[in-house]
């Protein structure tokens, strides 16, 4: 029987998600938008597509909750974008909003999806969803390192002139300005990074990576990236559906992992078929554990943010 993947939210990053699914025939899609005639649009628009791409997938467009029934992987955009000069941190009242009305929808209509959240701010956004859905926690995960540390490899590439599947590396922690790119367990065609690059040149690409996103805002305007952060996801869902197990960097459940308790926020971890299978540890240089807690500390100073918004968190 054809899997089920139920996207929430059908702007950028929805109906590119869409369209990415229904090439890789990974599932049938349920596009879901409040704003339903957009949903409709975008869904008939690449099934219109099908015997151009010759690809077999449904999808319908909808604004009505129901139509996720019995989901397989829920992947979750709904949100407001950031604009130029914002922070991913700006949208957290609005975004708690949106997200805690997504949650109801999805415990009702599909509590056994493997769910990904995609808005920002992450690692909050992610957190909330998990507690406002009562979902388990192996199954509720967030798409931010995998776009981090993509960004990160490219960079690379593009600076040492080398295709970026030859670079191997991690960006771990929370999604925003203190990320942690890891240098140190980086490696190009084998060979640590550190014997190829000046620490200048690649305290530079290090900063370009942090602020990967809003160097994409500040070129859109109107918008912020959307190509990259689908990709990402549909490589977490395929992995899922799949049964894969890859490694992957998400924004995941830590329980005394990194030294850390009751927190969402970026490390490596096994996906498939029971959802996060295991948080994989990466033995940290003291910088590297230093920049880590840094991390960890302005999530923890954020979700105290959400807590004053929401007491129920």
């Amino acid at each position: 029987m054809k899997k089920k993947i139920s996207l929430i939210g059908a702007g950028q990053i929805g109906g590119t998600l869409a369209h990415l699914i229904s090439v890789k025939e990974l599932a049938d899609v349920v596009l879901f938008d409040v704003s339903e005639d957009v949903a409709k649009g975008k869904a008939l628009d690449i099934a219109q597509s099908t015997s151009v791409d010759g690809f077999d997938v449904n999808l319908i467009g909808t604004s009505n909750y129901e139509d996720i029934k019995n989901s397989d992987v829920i992947i979750i955009t709904a949100g407001v974008p950031r604009k130029p000069g914002m922070s991913r941190d700006d949208l957290l009242g609005t975004n708690l909003k949106i997200i805690k009305q997504v949650s109801e929808g999805i415990k009702k209509n599909s509590p056994n999806a493997f769910v990904i959240c995609i808005t920002n701010p992450l690692d909050i956004i992610v957190m909330a969803l998990q507690k406002y859905s009562g979902l388990p926690k192996n199954k509720v995960v967030g798409m931010a390192g995998i776009l981090d540390s993509s960004r990160f490899k490219y960079f690379l590439s593009q600076e040492l002139k080398v295709p970026v599947k030859d670079i191997n590396t991690l960006v771990l922690g929370g999604h925003g300005d203190t990320m942690v790119p890891l240098p140190d367990h980086t490696t190009v065609n084998g060979k640590p990074l550190k014997q190829l690059i000046k620490d200048v040149k690649l305290e530079k690409i290090i900063d370009r990576t942090r602020k990967g996103g809003a160097e994409i805002i500040k070129f859109l305007e109107k918008g912020s990236a959307y190509y990259a952060p689908a990709a990402s996801g549909v490589e977490m869902a395929e992995s899922y559906i799949k049964d894969m197990k890859k490694t992957l960097p998400c924004a995941s459940y830590l329980n005394g992992e990194y030294g850390v308790k009751n927190l969402y926020a970026g490390v490596p971890v096994i996906i498939g078929k029971n959802g996060v299978e295991k948080v994989v540890e990466v033995k940290l240089s003291d910088k590297e554990k230093e920049q880590f807690n840094l991390s960890i500390k302005a999530v923890q100073e954020l979700y105290k943010t959400a807590q004053k918004i929401d007491p129920e968190l």
